[in-house]
Formats: C-alpha cells, sequence, structure tokens
C-alpha cells in the first residue's frame, strides 16, 4: 500500500472516531490539593465577586436626565477702571439659559466706544512696519483684528504698524485686574433641579426630596450636615474641587459638578439606595509648566447707537467660571435570567480545572508516562485482549 493510500486510509479511520471521555482515579496529594484548592478559589470568585461586589444578580439600565439651573446673588463694583456699578444675575450670568450648564462671569476688560473705521493695528512681529512697503493692502491676518489699508501709520512715538479697517480703537486685553472684579461672586448660589428617569424599571427620581417644601428651600444650603439641599454656594463648590475662588476667578475656569444616581433597586433594599452624590472636579488642565492660554474666556458686545445715529458698540472680554452638570448612574435590579446567565459563565471556570490538572498530571509528573499510557485507549476488534490487558495492569498499580 502506498504512502499516500495509507495517508488516507488513516483520516477516514479518524473521521469516524468517537472519543468518550474516561475516568481516571489518581491517589496524587499535591495535585489533589491544587484541584480542590482550585475549585474554591472558584467558588469563592462567584459568590464574593460576581454575586456580591458586582451584583451579578442584577439586570441594569442606564440614566437619563434634565438639568436646569438658576443663579442668585448680587455683587458692587467701584474701580477706577470702570464707573460704579451694581451687577446681577442678568448681567454675570451668560446666557441666561445654558444646556446642562451655566457660565458666571468673575473678570473682564471693557473696550468701550468702538466704532467702524480705521485705527493702527496692535504691535505684534507680523504688524510692526517701518513705511508702506512693509503693509500689504487686503491682507486678512487671522491672529490680527481687521483688513490692512496698506498703510504704516504712528502707533505711539517710537512704533509704526499697519493700518487697519476694524472696530476702533482696538482691544488692549493685556491689562486684566489682577483680583477679579467680582469676586463677589464666590457667595452666589445656584439651584440645580435634575430629574432623572430609569425607563426600563419605569423609575423616576428628582434631587429634591418629596418632603422638601418652598420654606426649606429658601434657607437651605449644601453641606455635610445638609445633603439633601440641590442649593449650592460658588465658593463651597470650587473648594471641594480643591481650587482657590479667588485665584480661579481672575482667569476663569472649567468645573463640573458630578452628580451620580447609582441605584439598587431590589425589594429587600428599598428606596433608601437611589439618591444622588454630589462631587466637584475642575476640567479644564491646570498646568504651572505648560501656563499656555489659561482659563476660560470669551468676547461679546453691546451694540447701540449714539443720538447722531453712528453705530457704535461696547465689547466686553469675559472671564469666567463655567459650571458642566454632568449626571450619570446605572440602576441594578434583581433578574432571575441574568442571574442564572452570570452564574452559568461563572461557574464554566469549573470545568477547566480537570483539563489543567490532566495536563500537569501527563506533564510535570514522575510517573507521566504511565499515566499518558492508561490516559488514552483505542478500543477495536484487533486491539481488544490489548485493552483487557491494560486495564489489568492498570488495576494492579
Amino acid at each position: 500500500m502506498s504512502k499516500t493510500s495509507g495517508c488516507c486510509h488513516n483520516c477516514i479511520n479518524y473521521v469516524f472516531e468517537y472519543e468518550t471521555p474516561k475516568t481516571l482515579v489518581i491517589p496524587a496529594g499535591c495535585v489533589g490539593v491544587f484541584f480542590r484548592i482550585s475549585q474554591f478559589l472558584i467558588v469563592l470568585y462567584v459568590v464574593g465577586y460576581v454575586c456580591v461586589v458586582q451584583k451579578g444578580y442584577q439586570e441594569t439600565d442606564s440614566v437619563i436626565s434634565s438639568v436646569t439651573t438658576k443663579v442668585k446673588g448680587f455683587a458692587y463694583t467701584n474701580t477706577s477702571d470702570m464707573e460704579p456699578r451694581f451687577w446681577d444675575v442678568a448681567d454675570y450670568v451668560i446666557p441666561p439659559q445654558g444646556d446642562n450648564s451655566f457660565f458666571v462671569l468673575t473678570n473682564l476688560v471693557v473696550t468701550p466706544g468702538q466704532t467702524q473705521s480705521r485705527c493702527p493695528e496692535l504691535p505684534n512681529p507680523s504688524s510692526i512696519c517701518v513705511d508702506d512697503c512693509d503693509c500689504i493692502q487686503g491682507l486678512n491676518d487671522p491672529r490680527g483684528n481687521g483688513i490692512r489699508t496698506g498703510l504704516c501709520e504712528n502707533y505711539s512715538t517710537s512704533v509704526k504698524t499697519c493700518e487697519v479697517i476694524s472696530w476702533c480703537p482696538i482691544e488692549v486685553d493685556t491689562h486684566l485686574p489682577k483680583r477679579a472684579l467680582l469676586a463677589a461672586a464666590e457667595n452666589f448660589t445656584v439651584l440645580i433641579k435634575n430629574s432623572i428617569t430609569y425607563p426600563k424599571f419605569d423609575v423616576h427620581r428628582r434631587n429634591i426630596p418629596p418632603h422638601v417644601n418652598s420654606s426649606y428651600l429658601k434657607r437651605c444650603e449644601f453641606s455635610a450636615t445638609d445633603p439633601d439641599c440641590p442649593i449650592f454656594r460658588l465658593k463651597h463648590m470650587v473648594s471641594e474641587a480643591g481650587e482657590d475662588f479667588e485665584d480661579m476667578a481672575v482667569k476663569g475656569g472649567i468645573l463640573g459638578i458630578l452628580i451620580d444616581w447609582s441605584c439598587d433597586l431590589d425589594w429587600w433594599v428599598g428606596q433608601a439606595k437611589c439618591y444622588p452624590k454630589y462631587t466637584f472636579r475642575r476640567l479644564d488642565n491646570k498646568n504651572p509648566v505648560n501656563d499656555v492660554s489659561p482659563g476660560y474666556n470669551f468676547r461679546f458686545a453691546k451694540n447701540y447707537r449714539t443720538p447722531a445715529g453712528e453705530e457704535e458698540r461696547i465689547l466686553i472680554k469675559a472671564f469666567g467660571i463655567r459650571f458642566n452638570v454632568i449626571v450619570f448612574g446605572t440602576a441594578g435590579k434583581f433578574s432571575i435570567v441574568v442571574t442564572i446567565v452570570n452564574l452559568g459563565a461563572a461557574l464554566s471556570f469549573l470545568s477547566l480545572l480537570p483539563l489543567v490538572a490532566d495536563w500537569v498530571m501527563v506533564t510535570l509528573s514522575k510517573k507521566r508516562d504511565l499515566y499518558s499510557r492508561h490516559k488514552t485507549t483505542y478500543l477495536n476488534e484487533e486491539v481488544g485482549a490489548e485493552s483487557v490487558s491494560l486495564a489489568t495492569e492498570y488495576g494492579t498499580q
């Protein structure tokens, strides 16, 4: 018979072979101890970690949330750079309504009386000139403040810059007050109204408990002793994030108000396990080594017309703290289907132990040749007597 036909014959025999598990009892103390300890650890993992810690008996749902905020507080400023001014909510909350966030103005640079005209550009390496040849007419520098006219004009007695068509006089934002103009904003308060839903379980909650009434809201403030109050003082939130309000108010920043709605809805726990937990964290990058463009700011303008009909505007570069309200959470409730699936998946690790123990016996033990010989037995008509002999030999070991 050729080698090719022999290989084909072996392949056909392999296809029609059937393997059945064979029980081999081996009195090996070390392997037995390893096997039992491994079984105990897997059972401990299933009961302790999967069931207790991870609550693998629960089905879960993600939170759906809505948030509204209302800031209250007043401030009065009287500095040499600005006229005396009274500030209320309409002045320092910009815009009045936000999507899960609100901005509180704390510092600003004001450029009053701007009109659309021509004026010298601010000095910088690309705008400083000697004569008109250095200024390209019509050039629109994205880092500049207007469109160049092609003329070189005196910016000061010692510096000449290219003239631009822009809102003049051009804003100079380098004279930022070292102390925040609205430092009194630390005493402002914000009411956060948060409603959440877990649609799978038809559960609805608010961060304002049912027992709270309007008189309570007028006198309460969130603290460790009053965790149910939804009214927060700005200074307290910033300090809880590990920041100093006066320092943060100068150039602004972004603060996260994190509301965790992790709920356990099992009937034996009750509703006491479904309430909000508040934490606070600064979200913008504060790195003393790389302090490029720190804080948070933006510009807006108030346009008006003079009695002569000329259009003018007041440009305001606003610095402040943006508060982002971030709501997250997961609810869990007992489910027999989830329990069976998770227990079955965890207990399936037990089926791997015999494979590991077999590998140790036939690979690392001293009697591995004997174990390997008895591990597999081919049963057919030709080797029937040999199989009986092997069984007899194993019984005498």
